[in-house]
């Protein structure tokens, strides 16, 4: 227990244990919740708790006092690696690591965050995991999601495939959450699935009484477990621990820099909700289904793809670098409905004549592309500008990539482009698909 002085005065006064219930009384107010331990470097004075809700709190000492309601056990880590049992009336679900914060502890030494959990260490810190199935874990790199590389896609996609053709009966990714919907968009173009692949991650780290990684894990191995047999990002629903949600791996954004509900599905409902370790479809979802498709990898890419936001002031500069630099697409965030300055429409002639597809997306985000409705907008579509419709840029890039290394003739490309995938694009617009 790293508690001192006053406070550890303070909890042996009341016969009070790390992981225990307690109730802490000041003035009118009672709190109500778990006892946690505290950094090294903890200022002295104070509990730390855990409430119902999922979120810690300091409560100063003074003039208080404390309740024990229920003993419980300080967290242990419960099984060495080779230790882990299985169980053969359980499914088998391979949970692989790439790092990020619900693979990270905090150095307290200096405060940051650091990438340390392999995906073994993971199932040993949460060993109620071992509740619900068996586990086959590896550690496939140990990065936090920034440096996260479009090779990296195809090892993890390799990886991935070798599993489900070993028998896993699901997969569960930890990944870092700033570049989750990349990875997860990546993912559905370069594999067709017979069993659900569950990319999770959480907002803080592992080893801290506010993660998030706990809840999501378990649920992604629940969601591992369902028959929705696509990729899917598995994260917070809500900012206690009530629910987590089920999105598209074409359709999710990270929307917060913090929040622990930042995933969001855009311009599309998420896939399920899960709560109380129940997956539940929403609005009759029409999902892939377990075991409706054979497995098939398509990895190959061109990595050689840029992502342009345009602003106000953007010249035709930026188009005729990367033209010049040897890119193969780009992608560009316009403003609106698909809208840039005229300067760069004479680059984007160019980059036609000279076999380079340009894709249009919105900076908007929700609602969809349409180059059609003022003059400019036609004036780019005769500059050969492929519409994304209503894709996010993030996965309007990663499917570019995906689609130079299927061919790099044009009009192929941009056949790949309008053409649904992986549920990337919606048909039709939904007024309630705007900030669900």
């Amino acid at each position: 227990m790293t508690y001192k002085e006053n406070s550890e005065k303070y909890i042996e006064n009341y016969g009070l244990s790390i992981g225990d219930t307690i109730k802490i009384n000041k003035e009118d107010i009672t709190y109500t919740g778990i006892l946690l331990d505290r950094p090294e470097d903890a200022d002295d004075g104070y509990l730390v708790i855990k409430l119902s809700s999922g979120y810690n709190i300091g409560v100063a000492i003074d003039d208080t006092t404390a309740e024990l309601v229920e003993k419980g056990d300080k967290p242990k880590i419960g099984y060495d690696s080779e230790d882990i049992p299985t169980d053969p009336d359980k499914q088998n679900i391979s949970v692989i690591s790439t790092g990020g914060t619900v693979s990270s502890v905090i150095d307290y030494r200096t405060g940051a965050v650091h990438p340390k959990f392999t995906a073994s260490d993971l199932v040993k810190a949460n060993p109620e995991l071992l509740d619900y199935a068996n586990y086959n874990v590896k550690a496939l790199y140990n990065i936090l999601s920034e440096d996260m590389k479009p090779e990296y896609w195809v090892k993890a996609a390799e990886e991935i495939a070798n599993d489900i053709s070993e028998g896993a009966d699901g997969v569960v990714i930890a990944h870092g959450t700033d570049t989750m919907h990349y990875t997860s968009a990546a993912l559905s173009f370069m594999l067709k699935t017979p069993v659900p692949i569950i990319i999770t991650g959480a907002q803080r780290s592992s080893d801290r009484p506010s993660s998030d990684a706990n809840i999501n894990l378990i649920d992604s191995v629940i969601a591992a477990k369902s028959d929705i047999a696509e990729v899917c990002v598995c994260m917070h629903g809500s900012l206690n621990d009530r629910y987590t949600y089920l999105h598209k791996g074409t359709k999710v954004r990270k929307m917060h820099t913090s929040r622990r509900d930042t995933f969001r599905s855009i311009n599309a409902q998420p896939i399920a909700k899960i709560e109380n370790k129940k997956v539940s479809i929403l609005n009759d979802y029409d999902y892939t289904k377990r075991g409706a498709n054979e497995l098939d990898v398509n990895t190959s890419i061109e990595e050689k793809v840029g992502l342009i936001k345009s602003f106000p002031g953007i010249s035709n500069d930026y188009i005729e670098y990367h033209i010049d630099k040897g890119y193969k697409g780009l992608v560009i965030e316009g403003t609106g409905l698909g809208h840039v300055p005229n300067e760069l429409i004479d680059s984007f002639k160019r980059a036609q004549d000279e076999n380079i597809p340009v894709v249009m997306t919105s900076q908007c985000l929700y609602g969809r592309v349409n180059m059609n409705v003022y003059s400019t907008g036609r004036n780019i579509i005769d500059a050969g500008v492929i519409s994304g419709r209503d894709m996010t840029p993030e996965t309007t890039y990663v499917k570019l990539c995906w689609a130079l290394g299927q061919s790099d003739n044009y009009d192929e490309v941009k056949k790949i482009m309008q053409t649904n995938i992986a549920g990337e694009f919606s048909e039709k617009s939904s007024i309630r698909d705007f900030l669900n």
